[in-house]
């Protein structure tokens, strides 16, 4: 078998229900292809995988295998030191909007992603870095999105926005999300931000429950600067605490005049997907857009 892939790195989330039998029957369909199997080194110990040897570096790697939901796909991607290698990625989470296969697929699907037979799709990612003064309290990319918002205490905050140097609103809200179009189906999404086709360079900005009906989400170019500084005063008689969340799995706690800057990243991810199926397929079968409900 003539193969594109030829060396094939898997990644998983832990605690999967049945995780080491499926991961053997993935490894097993890589082997007889002719690929050759590495695990991730950082998880090696949780994942039962026998003697699979490890991989240390991403450049080692053709094609990265992600096992496990959105979460662990969130995960990988912020993990990733070469942007150059595509993940392929296996549904064992809920939803999966952003896995291409799901398990009973896989027998049949894997040997023809190995031998080329795909799309290598890019998706933007946003560059965030968070200061306070002049020093990098976080920095980092994120398929997502980056959530500035309030946290246990429910009251509203002030987050003074600009563009560019520009100023854009200063929202009082539960919060903003700042998304790239592939998040623009995900938190922005429920907060009523617009679906933007993740082919295009764009943020978008969300107000979490602004208290003004004029403050509505706006999508900006991927080359806009955006900035989002913590205006919000805290005293001994207003106990308000803000926190930016990186695809929901990374906590940064701040303080007011704290800044979180955002751009589109020169950086891209690589998905490898079916060539039969669109953005719009996805968003049919997985969040039922645009469904008729039956009475």
């Amino acid at each position: 078998m003539a193969l594109k892939y030829r060396t094939v790195g898997i990644t998983a989330r832990s605690d999967i229900r049945g995780l080491s039998r499926t991961l053997k029957h993935v490894i097993e369909i890589i082997r007889e292809c002719g690929a050759t199997v590495k695990i991730d080194g950082k998880r090696s110990k949780r994942l039962d995988a026998g003697k699979t040897p490890v991989y240390k570096h991403h450049s080692e790697l053709d094609l990265l295998i992600v096992l496990g939901g959105d979460g662990t796909i969130l995960r990988t991607v912020r993990e990733l030191e070469d942007y150059s290698v595509p993940i392929l990625s296996i549904n064992k989470g809920t939803v999966g909007f952003l896995a291409e296969l799901s398990l009973s697929e896989t027998e049949q699907m894997l040997p023809m992603f190995l031998q080329g037979k795909g799309t290598v799709e890019e998706r933007s990612l946003l560059e965030i870095t968070a200061t306070r003064g002049r020093k990098k309290i976080w920095q980092g990319k994120v398929l997502n999105e980056a959530v500035v918002s309030q946290g246990a205490i429910s009251r509203l905050i002030d987050l003074k926005t600009s563009v560019n140097g520009d100023p854009l609103a200063t929202f009082h809200a539960d919060g903003v999300i700042i998304a790239t179009p592939t998040g623009s189906t995900a938190y922005s999404l429920a907060a009523g931000g617009p679906i933007v086709h993740p082919e295009l360079k764009a943020t978008i900005l969300t107000p979490i429950n602004p208290h003004s009906f004029s403050q509505k989400p706006i999508v900006l170019p991927g080359s806009d600067n955006i900035e989002v500084m913590i205006f919000t005063k805290q005293n001994k008689f207003e106990d308000v605490q803000v926190s930016l969340t990186l695809d929901g799995q990374t906590y940064v706690t701040l303080q007011r005049n704290d800044t979180v800057h955002a751009v589109i990243s020169k950086k891209s991810v690589k998905f490898l997907r079916r060539n039969d199926e669109s953005f719009f397929s996805t968003l049919r079968s997985k969040l039922k857009w645009g469904e008729r409900i039956e009475e």
